[in-house]
């Protein structure tokens, strides 16, 4: 089959200008930003390990790691149908369906859809988004993709928990705003803030996103990577942010 050929009406396909892999999106639905690119990289995965995506979307996270790392299972849960179909048909286009599967279910039962204490590492891009009022629509992709509408972030955390092995980790993207929040109810799922990086779109900006390592039954000591900041002039990414990037730069 040509590539095209995997695609529906209204979908695009993204080159990742890594191993020749590309995803099949929908503009209209929702789109990987920049979080999952930098998240992808920050996450530390030996060799051989099983990881597990929650939340997955349309499937960017498992085939970065795929690309990047040596692991040896990918495994990545996602709600919504449509995602799924779509992370699925980018999993089969890049030859992935040995090392990739996608699996449809809910976040807050993950511990019951797959085996407890079986991950090495676990990842996840969550919706950042706490309050849900004045949405429009609930049910649209976008809306659920940034609003805590189908899961919560304690429930994050707590089916990592369950899922990782002991003194194993899991990373995530959040917002620096959330971030007592997030650490409070890290501990209190069993998760041990270890490793933070700060991520600013300019120098002079507050931060806008926070990449996060949690070791699970982990002793306590934070370690603060340096901030990453995206832009040095409007359109003109850092060095720092494209060394970031590896072999995928944004365009």
């Amino acid at each position: 089959m040509k590539r095209e050929d995997y695609l529906h009406a209204g979908e695009r396909l993204d080159d990742l200008q890594l191993h020749n892999y590309f995803i099949i999106q929908n503009p209209e639905k929702f789109c990987f930003g920049m979080d999952a690119v930098l998240l992808s990289h920050f996450a530390s995965v030996p060799k051989n390990s099983l990881v597990l995506d929650l939340g997955t979307g349309t499937g960017i996270l498992p085939i970065l790691l795929a690309a990047k790392t040596e692991a040896r299972h990918l495994d990545a849960l996602e709600i919504q149908e449509e995602s799924v179909d779509m992370a699925k048909r980018s999993v089969e286009l890049n030859g992935l369906k040995d090392r990739i599967r996608i699996v449809t279910g809910d976040i807050k039962e993950a511990s019951s859809l797959f085996e407890k204490g079986t991950y090495d590492v676990i990842v996840c891009n969550p919706p950042y988004m706490e309050n849900n009022h004045g949405l429009k629509n609930p049910e649209l992709p976008k809306a659920i993709a940034r609003h805590e509408i189908l899961c919560k972030l304690e429930d994050i955390l707590r089916e990592a928990s369950l899922l990782l092995k002991p003194k194993k980790s899991l990373f995530m993207v959040h917002r620096p705003h959330r971030l007592v929040e997030i650490f409070d109810k890290m501990r209190q799922s069993g998760l041990e803030p270890k490793r933070m990086c700060m991520v600013h779109p300019y120098l002079d900006k507050e931060p806008n996103m926070v990449l996060l390592e949690a070791v699970k039954d982990g002793n306590p000591m934070l370690k603060t990577d340096p901030p990453l900041v995206v832009y040095e002039a409007p359109g003109k990414y850092t060095e720092a942010l494209l060394k970031f990037y590896g072999e995928n730069p944004p365009h």
